[in-house]
């Protein structure tokens, strides 16, 4: 089940949070609740994911795009994603999130979401996302015009680059 009730708080606290460029890193603090966890009493992977996307919506509200996804009845879109899992995280423990924009494309925004704890990175997921309306991606060059952030301009990095590439020569499944 998805956790409105923990997506609506964090919502409310981003609204007051401090504001923050596109170029910077989010970190939202967070818990392990009991209904995140699996048969082995750790996180389960799903809900890394479902995390991330709430970790992603704070981001939007603290850098004004929420305001304009709203205003423009505009939606997100992820259309692909990559995980790795250091270290596994225990119900009650606490521990933090960081979203960070590594850069982009014309079509899409390339995320880094990590969850660490004392130091210790424990997931780190690459998610390529972008705004949507009526079904058709927005130009990422669109996005930050209206964000008033066209002067971020970071080269992506190699390896995003390369999972990019990779990722466009995986075929679809014969169904």
């Amino acid at each position: 089940m998805y956790p409105w009730f923990r997506f609506f708080v964090a919502m409310y606290k981003a609204r007051s949070a401090p504001p923050l460029a596109i170029s910077d890193t989010c970190v939202i603090p967070l818990r392990v609740g009991l209904t995140d966890s699996d048969i082995f009493g750790e996180m389960n992977n799903g809900r890394h994911l479902t995390l991330f996307d709430i970790g992603r919506f704070v981001f939007a509200v603290r850098t004004g795009l929420w305001k304009e996804v709203k205003r423009n009845r505009w939606g997100f879109v992820v259309a692909g994603s990559s995980v790795r899992y250091r270290k596994r995280l225990h119900p009650r423990q606490r521990f933090e999130q960081h979203t960070q924009v590594l850069g982009y494309d014309e079509k899409w925004f390339y995320f880094q979401q990590t969850h660490q704890r004392e130091g210790v990175w424990h997931a780190s997921a690459l998610i390529r996302a972008a705004v949507v309306s009526k079904g058709k991606l927005i130009p990422t060059q669109t996005i930050l015009a209206t964000m008033q952030q066209t002067q971020w301009q970071p080269a992506l990095p190699d390896w995003v680059k390369a999972w990019s590439e990779a990722d466009a020569l995986r075929p679809w499944p014969d169904i």
